[in-house]
């Protein structure tokens, strides 16, 4: 039966994690990226809008463009799951994983097919009618669905949004598959493409997007701000998952917390993050807080969402606070993607024992390996995630 406190007792090992956002794709891009105090956000045309965003280099796009017209297959599909075959061809490359087709697939979004949903619907507009492949080409099952055919994978294929903690979700499915003993090897992660006019006037809508081009125009950690400063990204990243000790392993899954808050408004969490403090908690199970060396916060810029989760390490930690770190000032938000994106940050900095600073945070000095991080998620609806990972 299933149990809380005995989730986590056979490892789960991360074997190979790849992405595809600002920061690059290959590990030693991404690293260069991370020691980089530069933020990656700029002023961007966006369709008849112009809007601070994190946008991907040429090169990568050039990949994609490539990707795309190397099938006639791939021609009509979002730029969603390109980026996500990407990743996910780059992810399995660095394993074994083509002796066998067997494994499950999870890749989730927050938004989907975006620009081409976008696209048939302006035709609509115009036409009253709609192109054929405008229904299965923006189905949120599209991403996973298209990753399995470019793999020619057979294990079971999911495809969800549960907003912006989408990919810890999809990385929770992943520990769960492999815990029931129904799948040996699973495929995690989000892939995003919400660089869009309608996107960006949602997000503007609601009051929390970054207005100001400045050094550093997503101010996250900066707790004296008065104003949201949010800033979209794109992207995608997907880790392999495999049970037990591995040669090859990156690091270990410890512990997986989620909770969900009553939410007094729609796109709010409470004041002390109640959700936070009861996925972080349940994350560390035994593990004594002092024990975390980092926590990868979900800080989205904003001033409530900073404010709250800040009071949840807080309520959990004490005055003795893990070193705090984040990657949305550099890169945005990347919506269902940024969860995978901050695992992968976690994992770089236990790989080189290097804490990544951030620019509104002083006094933050590493005096110890850094071996356990946890990594927050929360979205929408008050979804919090937290995965406790470690080096063995």
């Amino acid at each position: 039966m299933y149990s809380k406190t005995t989730l986590l007792h056979t490892k789960i090992a991360i074997t190979s994690l790849a992405s595809f956002s600002p920061l690059g794709q290959t590990k030693s891009a991404l690293w260069k990226s991370y020691l980089a105090k530069e933020s990656l956000i700029s002023e961007k045309g966006i369709g008849n809008t112009s809007a601070l965003v994190a946008a991907l280099p040429e090169a990568l796009t050039t990949e994609v463009e490539q990707l795309r017209n190397s099938d006639s297959k791939y021609k009509f599909l979002d730029a969603s799951v390109l980026y996500a075959i990407v990743a996910a061809r780059a992810a399995v490359a660095q394993t074994d994983w083509s002796a066998t087709s067997d494994f499950g697939i999870n890749i989730g979004s927050s938004r989907g097919a975006t620009r081409l949903f976008e696209n048939h619907h302006e035709d609509f507009l115009k036409t009253g009618k709609v192109s054929t492949l405008a229904s299965p080409t923006t189905t949120l099952g599209n991403i996973s669905s298209w990753v399995a055919h470019d793999l020619q994978s057979t294990g079971p294929e999911i495809s969800h949004s549960i907003t912006c903690s989408t990919a810890l979700h999809a990385l929770l499915n992943g520990v769960a598959w492999l815990k029931s003993g129904m799948a040996h090897q699973f495929l995690v992660g989000g892939s995003e493409a919400p660089l869009t006019p309608f996107t960006i006037a949602q997000m503007r809508a609601m009051k929390i997007y970054a207005s100001e081009l400045a050094d550093y125009p997503c101010r996250t950690f900066d707790f004296d701000k008065t104003k949201n400063t949010m800033v979209l990204g794109e992207g995608a990243a997907v880790a392999c998952l495999e049970v037990g000790e591995k040669a090859k392993a990156l690091a270990y899954i410890e512990g997986v917390g989620y909770a969900t808050e009553v939410l007094q408004h729609g796109v709010s969490i409470s004041t002390d993050a109640l959700c936070f403090q009861r996925s972080m908690k349940m994350a560390l199970g035994t593990v004594r807080p002092e024990e975390i060396d980092v926590i990868v916060t979900h800080s989205p810029g904003t001033v409530k969402g900073d404010v709250s989760e800040s009071n949840a390490i807080k309520a959990v930690f004490g005055l003795k606070k893990p070193l705090l770190t984040n990657n949305k000032w550099k890169i945005g938000h990347t919506f269902g993607a940024s969860g995978l994106l901050s695992i992968e940050m976690a994992v770089l900095m236990m790989q080189h024992n290097h804490f990544i600073q951030v620019p509104f945070l002083k006094h933050q000095e590493q005096h110890r390996p850094i071996q356990k991080v946890l990594v927050n998620a929360v979205g929408f609806g008050g979804n919090a995630v937290s995965v406790l990972l470690s080096l063995t």
